[in-house]
């Protein structure tokens, strides 16, 4: 990417950026902005959390004013996807707003899910993770309603349908605009090498030989592919050769990749009756791959039997999928080409520490932090360099090694932070040392009425979503690189004193019941840590008599809003006080 297009890339983000803080804490006229944002949720808890931590962005008018904010969670029962959410926020959307809601612009951000590769994320919801830089400090929500700033304006009345924990930056020329007033769907899609095509939807576009690479072009699409192998990629069409002029990549070969796309009312009004047709969705339904693969000229019902890419095969998948393909069949998808974009995903513990301390590239175009909204150490002190640090209060004694993040968090003097480590709702009393590559994230739940906190350990790499059948295989299960069993016999405990939280078919780190559950926040903190370094250096540690230990899965199904909310705004008010101070 020439340094030409990457310094276009900065400006029009910043331009963004400075747009969307114009905006906050003001009422917008009409057209200006979203009449409607809404942000869909996994269940009833999950949409009582998002509306508390919304209701306090605009009472602290960290948002633009003047327009609706909605919450809507799925129905309970069966897991339904993004596609699903989709379908039932627009059925929502009509109930509130009826005919209006065909004059209206509307933006549908997927936040709903467990979170369980960024398990910071989990009980507050992705769409509220920290990024460091604004003023007040943005949140994904922020982030996201920044990037799209200019959209409203040119756009018809429709939707627009995007996830919670993806960026997307991009540049067009100057007297050029994003627009969305096409008939059916429209697409962004940007440039990506062929290995990232293989985890994405991929583009088969009309004429992509012809492409000359501008900034922005409009295309049609002949066929959309959800997450093809590269074979699949060549055999359609869909690789396209590199021009010398082509920005955002080197490769010799690229396709082009999904993110955002907007649908009309007319195609939303369709969907609504599929809604109404199936009466109730019982599987899940994909956003994208679903939705997208019905449409264009070239799409064939042959993907409605391909579960390949299933994560759990229900019965009625493939009927559903069909009911999509022939009621969506031969409506339009339009794509706009973002040749100078970049598409960036901070969905996983290993992603988010990354892109907030080791990414140049999205420093450079986001202008991030080292330090936002927080009070701490000289950032040129010894063992602060390469960290981020974001609403936290921190000893100007403490020390954060490079590539780890501490958020929404109280360190005491001399405490300190390992290399590559998340600290994540923490208080870490004096003189603690957490490790290298670990992730600490507390929690506060209600557990027989009386408020106690859970300070939940693992390490980055840990993957949380694995399960075996048993427990009798738990062995298979890792916690920073060693097996539970070996863990137990480090805390002094039998493997069958483990229990696993939720259902006995499968078992998990996600559900394996490991933590203390404390008193206090600093106590709860201590206790896990000195579990998690009494299996790192092979000792032994005792738990107090009858502790109770909980999972992360329980933990956040007895969590307590209020009070984690009420720590965080204890963290606001100390650090706005000693910033008015100073």
């Amino acid at each position: 990417m020439s340094q030409e297009y990457i310094t276009k890339l900065q400006t029009a983000t910043r331009e963004k950026l400075r747009k969307f803080n114009s905006l906050r804490d003001r009422e917008v006229q009409p057209g200006e902005f979203w009449d409607v944002v809404v942000v869909t949720a996994v269940d009833q808890s999950q949409r009582e959390a998002y509306e508390l931590q919304i209701s306090e962005k605009v009472d602290r008018k960290e948002l633009p004013l003047g327009l609706q904010y909605k919450v809507f969670s799925d129905p309970p029962g069966s897991k339904i996807g993004n596609g699903g959410s989709t379908l039932y926020a627009l059925q929502q959307l009509s109930d509130i707003y009826g005919k209006t809601l065909g004059s209206m612009r509307v933006i549908l951000i997927h936040a709903g899910g467990l979170s369980q590769r960024l398990p910071s994320a989990s009980a507050l919801g992705k769409i509220f993770t920290a990024m460091p830089l604004g003023d007040p400090l943005y949140q994904m929500l922020e982030l996201k309603l920044a990037m799209y700033v200019d959209f409203p304006s040119h756009m018809k009345p429709g939707v627009l349908v995007t996830c919670a924990d993806d960026i997307e930056l991009y540049s067009v020329a100057e007297d050029e605009s994003v627009r969305f007033d096409k008939p059916g769907f429209t697409a962004l899609a940007h440039p990506s090498p062929l290995s990232v095509g293989t985890t994405h939807g991929v583009f088969v576009l009309d004429s992509c030989e012809k492409s000359n690479y501008s900034e922005m072009e409009n295309i049609s699409c002949l066929h959309f592919l959800h997450k093809p192998s590269i074979d699949e990629m060549r055999d359609s069409g869909a690789v396209c050769k590199r021009q010398s002029s082509c920005f955002s990549l080197s490769d010799a070969e690229f396709v082009y990749t999904d993110s955002t796309y907007y649908v009309d009312f007319d195609t939303a009004k369709s969907l609504l009756n599929l809604l109404k047709e199936l009466g109730h969705l019982d599987c899940e339904v994909d956003a994208y791959g679903d939705f997208l693969q019905a449409l264009g000229s070239k799409a064939t019902i042959d993907y409605t039997s391909n579960t390949a890419n299933v994560t759990k095969e229900e019965s009625s998948l493939v009927e559903i999928r069909q009911k999509i393909f022939h009621l969506l069949k031969g409506t339009p998808l339009n794509v706009i080409l973002l040749n100078n974009s970049k598409f960036y995903h901070i969905g996983s513990t290993t992603e988010y520490l990354f892109h907030l301390t080791a990414d140049a590239a999205l420093r450079n175009e986001l202008g991030l932090l080292s330090s936002a909204f927080s009070l701490h150490m000289n950032e040129n002190s010894e063992g602060s360099s390469g960290s981020c640090i974001m609403y936290s209060v921190l000893d100007p004694s403490c020390s954060v090694g490079a590539g780890s993040v501490v958020e929404y968090s109280r360190l005491g003097a001399g405490a300190s932070v390992g290399r590559s480590s998340i600290i994540s709702s923490c208080w870490v009393s004096a003189g603690l040392s957490v490790p290298d590559g670990v992730f600490m994230h507390s929690l506060c739940v209600s557990h027989k009425h009386q408020t106690r906190f859970v300070t939940v350990a693992f390490g980055i790499n840990d993957n949380l979503k694995r399960s075996v059948d048993t427990p009798a295989y738990m062995e298979e299960l890792k916690l920073c690189g060693f097996s539970l069993a070996e863990c137990l016999s480090h805390w002094g405990l039998k493997n069958e004193v483990l229990m696993f939280s939720g259902d006995a078919s499968s078992c998990s780190l996600w559900k394996a019941c490991l933590f203390p559950v404390c008193s206090d926040p600093q106590s709860s903190f201590s206790m896990s840590l000195e579990m998690l370094q009494a299996v790192l250096s092979g000792s032994k540690f005792a738990l107090p008599k009858d502790t109770k230990l909980m999972s992360m899965q329980e933990s956040l199904q007895c969590k307590n809003l209020e009070e984690m909310l009420r720590f965080r705004k204890g963290l606001h008010e100390d650090i706005a006080q000693r910033k008015r101070n100073s």
